[in-house]
């Protein structure tokens, strides 16, 4: 089982996670934006990934686009539910992240001759991640675990090597509390990372 985790369900996790970020990213400055046909659809997308269940959107993925002519295969439907999911749930946490930047840090930039954009990407962004750390953290945790959803789209992770050794020994129990205990120790690891990145993050906070 420890080699469905190193092959497929953390694989899988740093996928998602990282072009999830790109999409939270790129909607939380569209849900900031003053322009409503930005915003909106922006707030729409957060709406609809938050209001539905993640095991919804992947089967809507690898089973409802089929009927209308788009077949993706399971690791990459896998991989675009999670990424679709994660964006929505981090959007927030970004934009709640550049919101809690002070408006004198905007003004000092701009005072200095720095453009709206290099502002962002100079001072409110290092600021934003700091503070955007523990729940992004907690969002990519929660996500190596909701990865044993693919199981269910016959993506072979750890939680579905668990079920094909548990079907042919029968140890079942054995087996998933393995599996269990899997999934603990990989996210006691994440968060002990997590712990360092926020120490690492410090120097950026505005005092």
């Amino acid at each position: 089982m420890a080699r469905g985790a190193i092959t497929g369900t953390i694989p899988l996790a740093l996928v998602s996670f990282s072009l999830g970020l790109v999409i939270a990213l790129v909607v939380a400055l569209m849900r900031l934006s003053k322009r409503r046909w930005l915003s909106r659809p922006a707030r729409a997308y957060v709406s609809v990934v938050r209001g539905t269940p993640l095991l919804v959107q992947l089967f809507v993925i690898f089973y409802g686009l089929p009927s209308i002519g788009v077949v993706i295969d399971p690791w990459p439907s896998a991989v675009v539910a999670f990424s679709v999911n994660v964006g929505g749930y981090a959007a927030e946490v970004i934009r709640a992240a550049i919101l809690s930047v002070p408006k004198g840090q905007w003004e000092a930039a701009h005072m200095v001759g720095m453009s709206h954009a290099v502002a962002l990407r100079r001072i409110v962004l290092p600021q934003a991640a700091r503070v955007s750390v523990p729940p992004l953290s907690n969002t990519f945790i929660s996500l190596v675990k909701d990865t044993s959803l693919a199981s269910l789209i016959l993506v072979t992770e750890l939680f579905r090597e668990a079920q094909q050794i548990a079907a042919f020994s029968g140890q079942f129990m054995v087996l998933y509390l393995e599996a269990a205990a899997l999934y603990w120790v990989i996210c006691l690891v994440l968060s002990a990372g997590q712990s360092r990145l926020e120490q690492r993050l410090d120097r950026y906070v505005a005092r």
